[in-house]
């Protein structure tokens, strides 16, 4: 797996974009991400569609790979971390955490966020809530109108159509505004929203093997 980085300039904060669906924040040495919707493929399958495991399985490779490759000391999700709850890709996410048991693990709550005090504990996270304000920054799922803060945010799972001479190419993308950074979702089993994303920003698309501003 190849990882490709561009770095980015937030206020007076240096952030490293990946082509692996992930944000890196060199200061406070935080691996951030949103979207993962565990649980996803096991949900589907529960409901008699059937989806392959290798989805989730991938997943996971590729926050160990950019684990290994950053060395964070924080791991935080902007939402949606789960899909639907409790299930069979839950326990295997929480068996795949049991490694990394030095990461400081925040949660931001997200729609699909519905955590119970039990699956709380077995998750154990280090912090969770709706909202994070840390260094003039403020970490939500959606963007808060309401707030003068820099947000960092997930949800719209953005996409931005590429254009050549002979075909029409949809691409995830990283989004960057005077207001806030819009991550792209972390599972690959999910859709690109191109429709809902902000205008007049910065495009950071990327693919396998590279990352670059359109």
């Amino acid at each position: 797996m190849n990882i490709a980085v561009k770095n980015i300039k937030i206020q007076t904060e240096t952030f490293t974009l990946t082509n692996q669906r992930a944000l890196f924040w060199e200061k406070e040495k935080a691996l951030i991400l949103s979207d993962l919707h565990i649980g996803k493929t096991a949900h589907f399958r529960k409901n008699g569609i059937a989806v392959a495991n290798h989805i989730f399985k991938s997943d996971l490779e590729r926050l160990s790979a950019l684990i290994e490759y950053f060395q964070p000391e924080k791991f935080m999700v902007v939402g949606d971390l789960l899909h639907a709850g409790n299930n069979s890709d839950v326990e295997e996410f929480c068996t795949w955490k049991e490694q990394y048991e030095e990461l400081k693990f925040y949660l931001i709550e997200g729609n699909h966020d519905k955590i119970s005090k039990s699956l709380a504990k077995k998750l154990s996270f280090d912090f969770m809530s709706e909202a994070l304000e840390m260094n003039d920054l403020m970490f939500s799922h959606d963007f808060q109108k309401t707030s003068s803060h820099f947000q960092i945010t997930g949800h719209i799972h953005p996409g931005l159509v590429i254009y050549s001479s002979v075909k029409r190419i949809k691409l995830p993308c990283f989004v960057l505004t005077s207001r806030q950074l819009l991550l792209p979702a972390f599972s690959e089993f999910t859709g690109l929203d191109i429709k809902n994303i902000p205008k007049n920003g910065q495009y950071f698309v990327f693919t396998d093997s590279e990352i670059y501003e359109v």
